[in-house]
């Protein structure tokens, strides 16, 4: 599987003319990678994804699935926001069920496909609970259940722990390192937050503002994904050098 982005701008009209959000945006990625584009408020990373998911067309240049030219949302790409969206007079399981309805999948097919990706998040024992049940945490878990139930080739994450307190976002962090190394499934996934970014990908872009720009790729190579790995000089290296580059163009709001 690739995702591949190639020469891609976006641009708004308004009234002092067309504003340039993403300029020239180009990046790869392979089946397996959990890739992190990491930026301030202007750097477009929201609109970067919207544009992955379909939701809206670049000014010019692509973005591509599998050599697929993406033009509208697809369930090839799950998304995951930072409110939950989950609905709630349903159970966990019909939540985690209702996209693989909306393809039309038979009843008792998504009903077995919706308990397994449960399982895979640790929730078998809410199937039946209401979302005002669920702490934080499990409401994001149940919106990845969600997501994975329709199998995509990508999951298209935006900023889903910037509303959790540090325990919770911490544990959430884990439990994403857990989910990517069992399932091997490719993740894409916006952060202004670099420890995160750090902790969590394989690669991460650092995106410059105003207009958004790769202004780095960065390869982290972590001895390993415990949340010990903050305390190692390899981590806090990492995090000094994205934050060097973020500063230097322009993204003071990181941290």
């Amino acid at each position: 599987m690739y995702l591949q982005i190639n020469n891609l701008h976006k641009s708004f009209p308004t009234s002092q003319g067309e504003l340039s959000v993403l300029k020239d945006i180009n990046m790869t990625i392979k089946q397996g990678e959990f890739i992190c584009a990491v930026g301030a408020s202007g750097s477009g990373k929201s609109t970067l994804l919207r544009q992955i998911a379909g939701l809206d067309r670049p000014t010019s240049g692509e973005v591509r699935v599998d050599g697929k030219l993406i033009t509208a949302p697809g369930h090839d790409r799950g998304m995951i926001f930072q409110n939950y969206t989950l609905y709630p007079w349903m159970s966990v399981l019909k939540n985690t069920e209702f996209g693989l309805k909306l393809l039309g999948v038979p009843k008792k097919l998504r009903r077995e496909q919706a308990s397994y990706y449960l399982n895979v998040v640790g929730l078998s024992d809410f199937a039946q609970s209401l979302p005002k049940q669920l702490s934080g945490g499990m409401k994001q878990r149940v919106a990845i259940a969600r997501a994975l139930a329709s199998e995509p080739k990508v999951l298209l994450m935006d900023e889903p722990f910037g509303a959790l307190d540090i325990h919770t976002k911490e544990s959430m962090h884990k439990f994403m390192i857990d989910l990517w190394q069992r399932t091997n499934i490719t993740i894409f996934m916006i952060t202004h937050d670099v420890e995160e970014a750090v902790f969590l990908a394989n690669r991460i872009y650092a995106l410059g503002s105003r207009p958004g720009t790769v202004r780095k790729e960065m390869v982290i190579e972590l001895s390993d994904r415990s949340h010990a790995v903050k305390r190692h000089a390899q981590f806090h290296d990492y995090r000094e050098e994205l934050m060097t580059i973020l500063r230097q163009h322009g993204s003071e709001a990181v941290h």
